[in-house]
């Protein structure tokens, strides 16, 4: 009971009473006791199942090699059609430009997304007979539909295929979206020492484009790049690398096409890994545990934020408490405290230059100082760790000024001190 009560009380074992119960059923079948232990009780509950997680390994391959089939196919059409322009033929279809980007999301899409990325649309030909006719011309993209289809029907495709164009084109765009707006979105990956040794570092960052207006297709995005630190920058293979490295331009290769319209275009990506420089990580947490009196710990948690131009908010600083009937006493905080299960979470609402450091007290009995580690963290943040900013924006033609807006994202997937 202690596992999963915080506290011995009627109103917490109400709303661990799923939980209990479950747990109970595991202890005993047919009014006799099983032969289990409490770390198998509680996998029990948890449904940690070996068979599941080799299930979902072999259907995460098999999306990966549909994904591969899609890509193949979609080569062997690309040389079909080169092959046809030499010998003069007129192509079988016009590729999109838009098909070329990908999607805007730093998350891996779909296979059948993919596919109707990257796969050109072409009139099938259709061999079936209809009455004495000996073939019947398909719709366009009838091709592409068949083979996904085919792949459906082989079990490696079960999302139903659609392009992005069309998901982004049905979606309302934000009223504080101009015709131009700019994406910046950072995802990072961090663990830390106990001392604050950074083990993992790596930061991964896209800057997507959107244009909803059609006089606006061919424009140049001017990017400065202030970062010190060795960022590796990557354009779109359709993005002018020369005149990015040399003037921090982001424009096409071919100056005449447009970007695509009404759809998230990833224009360029930054990365920036390393393990040995333990000045890079944006908030630093020191918890101190210390044992002290009647078998408990007296545990001291303190955080800073190290770069001076984030503004960090929504701040949770997760750490977890030692499992059975123990007492946790809070003396000294700021923001707010609240206790979850086997976890405290100590919430700060905003983090900046101003308000850069903060401290938490408190007391677990009984306790060792082992029992706190690995402490995790997240936030919400409108401001970039890499220090690149949008400029302006100017008409590709005549580099007149554009009108744009542009949004920031800044989060971290795993950030752990163990």
């Amino acid at each position: 009971v202690p596992e999963y009560c915080v506290q011995l009380t009627e109103t917490e074992v109400l709303n661990q009473a799923f939980n209990l119960l479950f747990a109970f059923d595991e202890i005993v079948a047919l009014g006799y006791r099983e032969s289990v232990n409490l770390a198998q009780v509680r996998s029990f509950v948890e449904m940690d199942s070996h068979e599941e997680k080799i299930y979902q390994a072999v259907r995460q391959t098999q999306e990966r090699e549909a994904a591969n089939r899609m890509r193949e196919r979609a080569k062997e059409l690309q040389r079909e059609r080169l092959e046809a322009a030499k010998r003069g033929q007129p192509p079988r279809s016009q590729m999109s430009f838009g098909s070329g980007f990908g999607s805007s999301t730093m998350s891996s899409s779909s296979p059948s997304e993919s596919i109707a990325e990257k796969i050109p649309t072409t009139p099938a030909r259709d061999t079936r007979t209809v009455g004495r006719s000996a073939m019947k011309l398909g719709s366009r993209g009838t091709d592409a539909d068949s083979f996904v289809s085919r792949l459906r029907s082989e079990g490696d495709v079960t999302a139903p295929v659609a392009s992005p164009a069309q998901h982004d084109a049905g979606k309302p765009v934000p009223a504080d979206h101009k015709d131009v707006h700019l994406r910046f979105e950072e995802r990072l990956n961090l663990i830390a020492g106990r001392d604050g040794d950074i083990q993992t570092f790596e930061l991964s960052g896209l800057l997507t484009l959107r244009i909803s207006n059609e006089q606006f297709g061919r424009i140049h995005v001017h990017v400065d790049n202030k970062d010190s630190r060795p960022l590796q920058l990557q354009t779109h293979p359709n993005v002018d690398k020369e005149a990015f490295r040399s003037t921090g331009v982001i424009g096409l290769k071919q100056a005449q096409r447009p970007f695509p319209m009404h759809s998230d275009v990833g224009v360029l990506k930054w990365r920036l890994a390393t393990t040995n420089d333990d000045k890079l990580a944006p908030l630093s947490v020191n918890c101190w545990p210390s044992e002290g009196v009647n078998g408990g710990c007296d545990v001291n948690i303190e955080y800073e934020l190290e770069q001076d131009h984030l503004v960090l908010t929504d701040v949770n600083i997760t750490i977890p408490l030692p499992s059975g009937n123990t007492s946790v006493v809070v003396h000294q905080w700021e923001g707010s405290y609240t206790q979850k299960g086997r976890n405290l979470i100590w919430s700060i609402p905003l983090v900046s230059k101003q308000q850069k450091t903060g401290s938490l007290e408190f007391t677990v009995t009984p306790s060792i100082p082992n029992d706190f580690f690995p402490l995790s963290v997240t936030w919400t943040s409108e401001t970039s760790l890499a220090l690149l900013t949008a400029v302006k924006v100017t008409q590709a033609e005549d580099g007149s000024p554009v009108d744009f807006s542009q949004e920031i994202s800044f989060h971290a997937d795993k950030y752990e001190f163990v």
